[in-house]
């Protein structure tokens, strides 16, 4: 008697998101506080796509945990980018503060507005290196 295969079908990579935040021609980063092989890197703010959510909705409510801001999701900013061995994906956003909130880092150990010139002048993540590479041409 053959003996059967069970081949698991493929999952859906998890979803990151994350915003690009521009005000006056900087960019917002911010930098993590954890996990500790991440601790004292800089991101763009954002987390994870929970069961239920769209990534736009996922990304105003992050905005909203982490910076304590109301945001208008926009259009993407750069490719997917693979994370884990291809367990999860990085989507960015541009996005817009509405009502003139002012982001806070609630969940961050500081932030910076950084202009065109002074991109490289923090330790990116490896995740948002490729995105950091688009943002020129945004903050022109």
């Amino acid at each position: 008697m053959p003996s059967e295969q069970y081949v698991k079908a493929p999952s859906s990579p998890r979803v990151i998101v994350a915003a690009v935040i521009i005000a006056g021609g900087r960019v917002l980063a911010c930098q993590r506080s954890s996990p500790p092989e991440a601790a004292g890197k800089w991101e763009f703010p954002g987390g994870k796509v929970e069961r239920g959510e769209t990534d736009q909705q996922a990304l105003a409510r992050e905005c909203r945990e982490e910076l304590g801001i109301s945001v208008e999701v926009g259009a993407r900013v750069g490719p997917d980018v693979p994370l884990a061995h291809g367990r999860a994906v990085l989507r960015v956003f541009a996005v817009e503060v509405l009502d003139g909130g002012v982001p806070e880092a609630l969940e961050h150990a500081a932030m910076r507005w950084l202009a065109v010139d002074q991109l490289d002048s923090v330790p990116w993540l490896p995740a948002d290196v490729p995105i950091v590479a688009e943002l020129p041409a945004l903050l022109a």
